[in-house]
């Protein structure tokens, strides 16, 4: 966990991804990408890594064994990496990007708080 350890100088610079809401310092989302959503492809993309993560969120939930938590299990994140999440992530990926996960088998869960699931 010590590894998602965001100075406070250094918080106005998070943001969430918009398809798994982890919070990440947005260097660490350039330089590695979303550890939950290869398929984004944010390493070294500056176009993707605006389009697919936001920078306002809500709510931070910090997960330690995602299989064990309850809390995890409710925000259908127990299948991710520990890590630091935030409970609902404004924005919309982008439409061309939302058609191309869906082609390809990705179920997409909104987190903006909607509760509406892409079919």
């Amino acid at each position: 966990m010590a590894d998602n350890f965001i100075p406070p100088g250094q918080q106005r610079y998070t943001r969430a991804c918009m398809v798994c809401s982890i919070v990440m310092h947005q260097s660490r989302f350039k330089s590695e990408g979303c550890p939950n959503c290869p398929f984004l492809e944010l390493r070294g993309n500056g176009d993707a890594l605006e389009s697919c993560t936001s920078t306002v969120f809500e709510g931070l939930i910090t997960v330690k064994d995602p299989k064990k938590s309850w809390i995890a299990r409710w925000q259908r994140i127990n299948n991710y990496v520990p890590g630091v999440y935030a409970t609902k992530v404004s924005g919309s990926i982008p439409e061309d990007i939302r058609n191309g996960l869906i082609e390809d088998g990705h179920v997409l869960i909104p987190r903006d708080g909607s509760g509406v699931d892409v079919d």
